[in-house]
């Protein structure tokens, strides 16, 4: 395939280098003369392992070749790759400056141009940069309609410093964000040796997916760092306690409990966490991430209260009010919280969850109810009929099986607020609300 690659810096040209070795013609396009020169000379514009020998080879066999000339790399590419910097400004947003000049370039040059042309969006962007940004700009240059003059994908990189080679060739995984199939095979193709996973979603989702990486990699360092800090303060020694962490691929590192939803509760998490960051502060050692566990849990809270009350309704129907799906354990239930919360603001509820029957409770769950929140006891239905045809919003609050044809039971005027997104479905104005979907 034949590629140009805007931008000759860090990304660029690692990108252009690989993709030559893979034998696609690659033209890189910079504004530096310095970077063009150094290119065309088989010479690295970057200090990155076998970067150098990769160009050198590119180079000697025809396969790679650099420009100032952004119309000519245009008409002599299929597909155009934009890996341009995105530098913070002070206030912490993106300067994009760049990025909307060369879409500004390439869209003159494809305005003219007969075939059919892909422009991939390989820089670090924020969701919303590729539909509020590269494409208007793009199509307001161009004078083409993307998805139908020319073609658009989000391509995002997962390449670290010092490793960039082995990363292009060993991703752990692809993702290619389009605006039209057409696109997306154009792109797909220039991977498909890749032994990784191939992801085809929309831009905005493969904008997002960066920055959860990259954000995720960061909480991870920092997470480490506190734990190895509390470790240190009580004689033991931090790498070994993370090597035994990260033995468990089970839950520790896993896709469980990475599922966006409500709050976590039970009779484990929230007081283990009190407990570790309490005795940090005995210790006298700062553990901010630790530190903001459980707030930022009440904040989840708050958010699905705040969900509820913006439906307008005074009935309320909660189905599923134990910390979790098959259990009757309601200590420190946050559904339990924001049913408390509801009650206190004046709200009808009623509430039904098949494994918290109170005369079937016995032990610790039933001296809970009791003592500590007698007067949710009087708002428990045996029936969830009962609660279906009370409720005006409906709140699905643990994943139980029997609410997962929940929608296909609505009555006229009920709306739903799913708190574990009990089925596939999708955010529905006046009919289903997902907390974080």
């Amino acid at each position: 395939m034949k590629i140009s690659i805007f931008g000759l810096g860090y990304v660029g040209a690692v990108s252009a280098g690989c993709l030559a070795k893979e034998g696609h013609e690659v033209v890189g396009v910079d504004p530096s003369g310095v970077k063009v020169e150094l290119i065309n000379q088989g010479k690295t514009p970057i200090i990155e392992k076998d970067i150098g020998e990769i160009i050198e080879q590119a180079v000697q066999k025809g396969l790679l070749r650099a420009t100032t000339d952004v119309r000519q790399a245009v008409n002599d590419s299929q597909v155009s790759f934009i890996c341009v910097g995105t530098p913070s400004q002070l206030n912490g947003s993106l300067d994009l400056k760049y990025v909307r000049r060369v879409c500004e370039e390439i869209g003159e040059a494809i305005k003219d141009k007969d075939e059919f042309h892909v422009v991939v969006a390989r820089s670090t962007m924020l969701p919303g940069s590729m539909g509020n940004i590269v494409i208007p700009t793009l199509e307001a240059s161009s004078g083409k309609r993307a998805g139908v003059g020319f073609g658009v994908c989000n391509n995002p990189e997962f390449l670290r410093e010092s490793t960039a080679v082995y990363d292009f060739y060993n991703p752990p995984k692809t993702v290619i964000g389009e605006t039209d199939e057409r696109s997306g095979d154009l792109m797909a193709s220039i991977y498909q040796k890749m032994d990784a996973p191939l992801i085809r979603t929309n831009v905005e989702t493969a904008e997002m997916v960066k920055y959860t990486d990259n954000v995720w990699h960061a909480l991870k360092v920092g997470f480490a760092n506190e734990i190895g800090n509390v470790c240190k303060a009580v004689g033991i020694d931090g790498h070994r306690v993370m090597e035994i962490f990260c033995q468990d691929t089970k839950l520790n590192l896993s896709p469980y409990y990475l599922k966006p939803g409500f709050a976590f509760g039970g009779s484990c998490l929230p007081k283990d966490v009190r407990a570790l960051t309490y005795k940090a502060r005995t210790l006298d050692v700062d553990v901010p991430i630790l530190n903001a566990i459980l707030p930022s849990n009440d904040r989840q809270v708050e958010r699905g209260l705040q969900m509820i009350v913006d439906k307008g309704h005074k009935k309320v129907g909660v189905l599923g009010f134990s910390f979790k799906a098959g259990t009757d354990d309601l200590r420190e239930s946050p559904i339990v919280e924001l049913v408390e919360r509801l009650l206190g603001k004046g709200y009808d509820v009623r509430l039904y969850d098949r494994n918290v029957n109170l005369a079937k409770l016995v032990g610790a769950n039933r001296d809970y109810i009791l003592n500590q929140i007698p007067h949710i006891s009087q708002y428990m239905m045996a029936d969830m009929d009962e609660v279906l045809a009370h409720g005006e919003t409906l709140v699905i609050g643990n994943g139980s099986d029997e609410f997962r044809d929940i929608l296909a039971r609505l009555q006229p005027g009920q709306v739903v607020v799913d708190l574990v997104r009990i089925s596939d479905a999708v955010s529905e104005e006046g009919r289903y609300d997902g907390i974080c979907w």
